[in-house]
């Protein structure tokens, strides 16, 4: 099957996930999470069991958004005249089994590797993790590039943990997002973490945040923090004021 066979709207949205994915993949070089072609970002399309991913082997200075390539969750070429990541049958795996996740990328960003390569998770022990990923970012089982063995590692230990990201042993870091956007963030993310607790050992021992404070930081940072959507009273009577609420007047 093709895109082609495929309804309009969902070409439509493959063109503009295309658009998306290929300014996403800058993000990587932009902050180092990635040396020579290793790494990509992919998104799922609304509408269809599919998803956008880069060619394999594809310099970032060459990708363009039509340069990328559209694949479904068995992992097959739906659309694209060059050969999908050869992480690709992660990506289609994670998709497939996580319904809630709209983006998915992996890099090999050197602090998160050196975690990985050692099988040890990040243990929580800054507010940005704990506001983040929720608790520690875990380790997830060896596994051999070339089928879906990867992809199953990511989903099994990700559906035990709160984490958006899980440290693939002696390889490295994959991230999941609601779109590919949350999953590029929450790779900078996991390397920023993985750089100041490394630094932090060297030091010393690190203190552990209690389970509490790691919850309260955890449900502030994904329900209060940041712009939240204003109510529309356009067609109500309610009384308005312009003072702000407490939520409001927290950074």
């Amino acid at each position: 099957m093709t895109l082609a066979d495929f309804p309009t709207h969902v070409q439509e949205e493959a063109g503009r996930v295309r658009e998306i994915v290929a300014q996403l993949h800058a993000e990587l070089p932009r902050w180092e999470l990635i040396v020579w072609t290793a790494g990509n970002v992919s998104q799922r399309l609304e509408g269809a069991d599919l998803f956008v991913i880069k060619p394999s082997g594809v310099g970032y200075d060459e990708l363009t958004p039509e340069s990328m390539v559209v694949c479904d969750f068995d992992g097959n070429l739906v659309d694209g005249d060059r050969a999908p990541s050869s992480d690709t049958a992660a990506h289609a795996y994670v998709y497939k089994h996580l319904a809630d996740v709209g983006g998915v990328v992996h890099t090999h960003s050197t602090y998160a590797v050196a975690w990985a390569a050692r099988g040890e998770e990040i243990p929580c022990v800054l507010t940005m993790m704990a506001d983040e990923f929720g608790g520690p970012i875990p380790i997830g089982p060896f596994a051999l590039i070339g089928d879906d063995s990867i992809g199953r590692g990511i989903v099994e230990t990700l559906q035990r943990s709160r984490s958006k990201a899980v440290l693939m042993q002696n390889h490295g870091p994959f991230t999941v997002g609601k779109d590919g956007r949350a999953a590029v963030k929450a790779a900078v993310m996991v390397e920023e973490v993985a750089r100041a607790v490394h630094i932090s050992r060297q030091l010393g021992d690190c203190l552990p945040i209690p389970q509490a404070d790691v919850d309260a930081l955890y449900e502030r940072y994904q329900n209060v923090y940041g712009q939240q959507p204003t109510a529309d009273t356009s067609t109500t009577d309610a009384p308005t004021t312009d003072a702000p609420t407490t939520e409001e007047t927290t950074a």
